[in-house]
């Protein structure tokens, strides 16, 4: 069956577009009240992205609540070395945590990657309720956490503000990083080919974690796996969106991707030029701006369609919603793309 708005679709694969699409990362999350009353019932969020009725239920909801041109798949990142044999937490208030972490070749051999895609049916039970109950009103989008992410957490064992440990690794032990790394590429490359066989109709890599290396140790330890993953998904537009990794912007050009994210540090000009003129590019607004006024958040849209330009762009966030930003100021966002006219007379 057509997907009746299919503008996401055809602007990641540079077709032409009426009108620039608009979707928001985090858009099926705390912002919304629906969200937090599926959310309760369902007890914890571990819970819920593991209740395939529920995960459905709330990646629908952006869909109804605020006319996007595209749902995102309810899950998250972690799901992949939970799959491999290291399971995780998530505290409210105080976000993931793991009670392993890989730190000796003697904890990486106590993961499998064997029973991928049996420990995540209820990922992919959920995206057949969704594409049953979303009807093929828009494309849905699946994802993974890129690798050097993935990787971070399963070393670090939580979130950190310079994730230390992981960048260590790379200096004290090579071989074990670029082992660990590999061995998340071919589980997310696995995962991601059964997102789409189930119906994802585009894929999205979260490399959440990029700004904290610099360029030469991104190229050697993130980007080569990275190319890996998009060089295995050939079935549907890939996005790669590395936040803070600006500086490889120009190294990700030649990426066989269809689109790169940009994160609300990176100009736009900048972006272009270092991505070129092939590529789609998506973002990238400022979530703070939504604390802002009705007439700022209008104005600041503007100006981030004008300096993307009407074609070969999908407008997004730079990064994901925060989840006290009022419902209706993102509403005003979407709609504030939706309906730009660009003047070119």
């Amino acid at each position: 069956m057509k997907i009746q708005n299919d503008l996401i679709l055809r602007a990641a694969r540079g077709e032409q577009t009426e009108r620039v699409p608009v979707w928001v990362m985090r858009q099926a999350g705390r912002v919304l009240a629906e969200y937090r009353a599926t959310r309760a019932q369902a007890g914890s969020f571990k819970s819920l992205l593991k209740n395939p009725d529920l995960a459905a239920e709330v990646t629908i909801q952006p869909v109804d609540i605020f006319g996007v041109d595209a749902a995102i798949l309810f899950s998250d990142i972690l799901v992949i070395p939970e799959a491999m044999g290291l399971p995780y937490r998530m505290d409210e208030g105080k976000g993931p945590s793991f009670d392993n972490t890989i730190q000796s070749q003697r904890d990486l051999d106590k993961l499998s990657n064997d029973y991928i895609l049996e420990n995540l049916t209820y990922v992919f039970d959920a995206i057949s309720v969704i594409k049953r109950d979303l009807n093929d009103r828009v494309p849905l989008i699946g994802f993974a956490g890129a690798p050097w992410t993935i990787f971070c957490y399963m070393v670090e064992g939580r979130g950190s503000k310079t994730f230390s440990l992981s960048r260590a690794m790379l200096s004290k032990d090579p071989e074990l990083a670029h082992a660990l790394l590999a061995r998340i590429t071919d589980a997310t490359i696995v995962y991601l080919k059964q997102q789409i066989a189930c119906g994802c109709n585009m894929v999205q890599l979260f490399d959440s974690w990029a700004g904290i290396l610099n360029q030469d140790t991104y190229v050697i330890f993130a980007l080569p796996y990275i190319r890996k993953i998009c060089d295995a998904i050939s079935e549907v537009p890939l996005t790669v969106f590395a936040k803070g990794a600006f500086f490889s912007m120009e190294a990700m050009s030649s990426l066989p991707c269809r689109t790169i994210g940009v994160d609300w540090h990176t100009s736009p000009a900048f972006a272009r030029k270092a991505i070129g003129s092939d590529k789609t590019l998506q973002g990238n607004l400022d979530p703070a701006v939504l604390y802002g006024s009705d007439e700022f958040i209008v104005e600041q849209t503007h100006r981030m369609l004008e300096a993307f330009g009407p074609q070969k762009y999908i407008a997004n966030l730079g990064h994901g919603v925060y989840p006290d930003i009022d419902h209706n100021k993102l509403k005003l966002f979407i709609q504030t793309v939706q309906a730009y006219q660009f003047n070119r007379s």
